[in-house]
């Protein structure tokens, strides 16, 4: 995961970070894409009332026909987004797994799954998604699903079981789920139009019973284990480890604890079962790790802009903290990191 991706959680104020989709929202003001959505918040489209289709984040669909010079930076969502790839191919990514979507097929992540199209650039085709908040931010979370779901109760928790116990991402579409998309995707081209809200929330629900349907044709395995707390805890650190916006917010032990859902002595159990270390002094690890990148990778950086960055609040503890974990001052490490002879691997 790039230094540069924003992290899974706030530390200072309880907030999912989710994508900026700055780079679509540039290519269709470029012409380079023709763009139609719904949303709320910062997702580009026409802004929907609150009291409009409730839990969508945003709904519409994208259509390229010439190849592109832009793609989709790694992000998440804070929802599920399921996207269908009507035609074209294009180049997908999940965590560290890489799929080439062909037309026809669907894809589901959660707001936890690290994802992006394109490498780096995304091909023509046309792409419909759909990303809809069930009030998760972590596996161990229950969903909430809106009100308008009208899936009868054991369909709703065969959905939801689903959808928690098997994190594949891609998956065969179906002529239903591509009936819907499509139909959405008219929803939101006729969006003044009467009754338009109700035949969307229509579509969603039928939307939502194909992937049901195609789940159970295809899904071969489910694992109970993606929703434990334990999970939730290890994607947290893994996050602290791999990202360096996350491991620089002015973290508490309280603060970390609360943000993966549990109390202290819980969440302290489950780290040092991880990483057989306490959250703090992993926490430090991580940040001199990132630390110790950029000493040796972005020379115009001082020594003490380094450790702020970092998350430290002194000079002085950042060297003293540096020299107990590399056995040497952070100023003699980076000037051997310039040596060839002495390069050192990647932390």
């Amino acid at each position: 995961m790039p230094a540069s991706v924003t992290p899974i959680y706030r530390g200072t104020n309880l907030r999912f970070k989710t994508d900026s989709c700055a780079p679509q929202s540039a290519a269709a003001r470029g012409g380079k894409i023709k763009l139609h959505a719904l949303s709320r918040g910062h997702y580009p489209g026409i802004l929907l009332r609150t009291s409009q289709l409730p839990g969508i984040a945003s709904v519409g669909f994208w259509n390229g026909t010439d190849t592109q010079d832009w793609g989709l930076e790694a992000h998440r969502n804070e929802g599920i987004e399921i996207t269908f790839l009507e035609t074209g191919k294009m180049a997908f990514s999940v965590e560290t797994k890489n799929y080439e979507l062909a037309s026809g097929q669907f894809t589901i992540t959660r707001p936890w799954q690290l994802h992006k199209l394109g490498a780096p650039n995304i091909g023509p085709g046309k792409l419909h998604w759909v990303i809809l908040d069930v009030g998760v931010r972590r596996p161990n979370q229950d969903w909430r699903w809106p009100h308008w779901l009208t899936l009868a109760a054991a369909d709703k928790t065969e959905l939801t079981r689903k959808l928690r116990h098997n994190e594949n991402p891609v998956w065969n579409s179906s002529s239903e789920i591509a009936a819907a998309f499509r139909g959405l995707s008219q929803g939101v081209l006729h969006w003044d139009q009467p009754h338009t809200e109700s035949r969307m929330l229509t579509l969603l629900n039928q939307l939502l019973l194909g992937i049901l349907t195609a789940l159970t044709e295809q899904q071969t395995h489910q694992n109970p284990s993606l929703t434990s707390r334990r999970r939730t805890v290890e994607l947290f650190l893994r996050d602290l480890a791999a990202n360096a916006v996350s491991s620089r917010e002015p973290w508490s032990l309280g603060q970390m604890s609360a943000h993966c859902g549990m109390g202290i002595t819980a969440f302290s159990k489950y780290c040092r079962e991880l990483v057989n270390n306490g959250p703090v002094e992993y926490l430090n690890q991580c940040r001199l790790n990132h630390a110790a990148r950029q000493l040796r990778e972005v020379p115009e950086l001082s020594v003490t802009e380094i450790a702020f960055e970092n998350g430290f609040n002194s000079s002085q503890y950042f060297a003293t903290t540096f020299r107990r974990r590399f056995h040497q001052s952070p100023r003699l490490y980076r000037e051997q990191a310039k040596s060839p002879a002495n390069r050192r691997p990647h932390l």
